[in-house]
């Protein structure tokens, strides 16, 4: 082979290698929503793990539990403030670990309860009502006892007596709780420990009884969520169907799917379509479930960190996780859930600010888009095209129009989009093919230098990077020639937001 043809076969090779556009064409239901979520369906979790919670020979947590965690750090106040408001839930499974004082719990809880800063600031008390030491039962006072039959079921009612100690010092405090949960992870078979769902409907009922007690004016009476736990449907459709109506605004469940953070496969999972479906029938039993039996609640995932202990090592702080939260954004709209609360805003691998420094992971940004562009209402958007392009659309957020999110799990294909607007309620064909005469609102989301397992990224080509006053850079579009094809990039993340899209559901 002579000098030519080498080059010739090196130029025809790097060719084959660089990323190829594959044409497809998203068809849009604009006639009527399909589901609605809250509009701070955004939520994060903090947690009171330790600075010695550790997995995997790793101490993920450092100062960022709650009971250590500097609530006055200005790029923590920053972050936060961003959303304007951050539907912030407190709470966690304390069965492990020291009892702390209710009084103390709230306290530290304090910087945020200022009303300027925009939180929708909600409290799970399961951490009030379990502990499996017979000497913390008796320190508390409880009723419930572990089964002396039943290895990890617990029995009898449950003392409601530290839940009012708590709402009696946020009220005299001022403080604005969004919603009180009842229970961390006792649903089903429990993690460590069970409760009978029959047993779960009567408590919620007394949580139910103290919260109109205590907060007497319906407008500003915080909201009866549960059980907080992983679903499982015969004890869901039980408890459910024994809870009573208007007893519980909504009903809670947790997801940690990918599997333990210690798992290698975390990151080939993240960017699997196949088995980021699988979860989808988890969400849509969930809300069949609420529709079946509880209808006037909704449906909440109020704990998801993907991979469990702590999060995927290497994994769940990069890009690459962004394929997965937010497909699970997607997913849960589709499905009829009103919040989606990620774990956590800080501490773990998981965080959507790092662990030390609180400079924001790549996830913050994911999340505060969604926050800013999709609204509450939930589109029908399909495609014939790859499974490794997953676009959801919903109503733009406050303005009119249609906003969308593209994720591109392909590591080596792109997409160049063209919408169709369906308008036929019978299921026929798309109606046209749609061609913008705006100019469109674009946000793409890539990694730097392409490496989805980096910590940093790109808007629109461009390092999200805090300012030197450690502001949140702003999040500016770029605007795009509203007759072309969207082009979604390999392994990238975009949102898309389209004001002539004349939806009649977003009117």
């Amino acid at each position: 082979m002579n000098f030519k043809s080498i080059t010739f076969f090196v130029v025809f090779l790097s060719c084959l290698l660089v990323s190829k556009a594959e044409k497809v064409e998203v068809v849009v239901e604009g006639a009527t929503p399909i589901a609605q979520t809250d509009e701070d369906f955004i939520c994060v979790t903090l947690d009171w793990w330790p600075t010695n919670k550790c997995d995997y020979d790793q101490c993920p947590w450092g100062q960022a539990g709650l009971f250590n965690l500097d609530l006055k750090n200005k790029i923590l106040e920053k972050a936060v403030k961003a959303f304007h408001p951050l539907r912030i839930r407190v709470g966690g499974s304390l069965q492990d670990q020291v009892v702390y004082n209710v009084r103390n719990n709230i306290e530290n809880c304090q910087p945020f309860q200022k009303q300027d800063k925009g939180f929708l600031f909600g409290f799970s008390i399961g951490c009030l009502d379990m502990k499996r030491w017979d000497e913390l039962n008796e320190f508390f006072n409880q009723t419930r006892k572990e089964s002396v039959t039943e290895k990890n079921l617990w029995v009898g009612d449950w003392y409601s007596h530290n839940a009012r100690d708590l709402m009696s010092y946020t009220i005299s405090k001022g403080y604005k709780i969004d919603s009180y949960e009842l229970g961390n992870e006792l649903c089903g078979v429990g993690v460590s420990a069970r409760i009978e769902a029959k047993q779960y409907a009567k408590d919620m009922a007394a949580l139910k009884n103290l919260v109109k007690e205590m907060y007497p004016n319906p407008k500003t009476q915080p909201k009866v969520l549960g059980p907080g736990g992983f679903y499982d449907k015969k004890w869901f459709d039980t408890f459910l169907d024994a809870s009573g109506h208007d007893v519980i605004d909504g009903v809670t469940h947790h997801i940690y799917n990918l599997g333990p953070g210690n798992n290698p496969d975390v990151v080939r999972r993240v960017q699997d379509p196949f088995f980021l479906t699988q979860i989808a029938q988890t969400f849509k039993d969930v809300s069949n479930a609420i529709v079946k039996f509880a209808p006037w609640s909704g449906a909440w995932v109020s704990e998801s960190g993907g991979a469990y202990n702590s999060g995927g090592q290497l994994v769940s702080y990069t890009f690459a996780f962004g394929f997965w939260y937010l497909d699970q954004l997607g997913m849960t709209s589709v499905y009829s859930h009103k919040v989606y609360c990620r774990q956590a805003l800080t501490g773990g691998n998981y965080a959507l600010l790092n662990t030390t420094t609180f400079v924001p992971n790549p996830d913050y940004y994911g999340a505060l888009l969604w926050h800013r562009v999709m609204g509450s209402k939930v589109l029908s958007v399909t495609h014939k095209g790859s499974p490794y392009l997953r676009v959801y659309s919903h109503c733009a957020k406050k303005e009119p129009g249609v906003s969308f999110v593209f994720i591109n799990l392909s590591k080596n294909t792109s997409f160049d989009v063209d919408l169709f607007h369906d308008l036929n309620l019978n299921g026929g064909s798309p109606n046209f093919e749609f061609k913008g005469h705006k100019k469109r609102e674009e946000y793409h989301l890539t990694p730097k230098d392409g490496n989805i397992l980096s910590s940093i990224v790109l808007l629109n080509g461009t390092p999200l990077e805090l300012s030197d006053s450690l502001e949140i850079p702003e999040l500016k579009p770029k605007l795009v020639d509203g007759l072309k094809p969207i082009s979604i990039a390999a392994h990238s993340i975009a949102f898309v937001t389209i004001r002539d899209f004349n939806a009649p559901a977003c009117s």
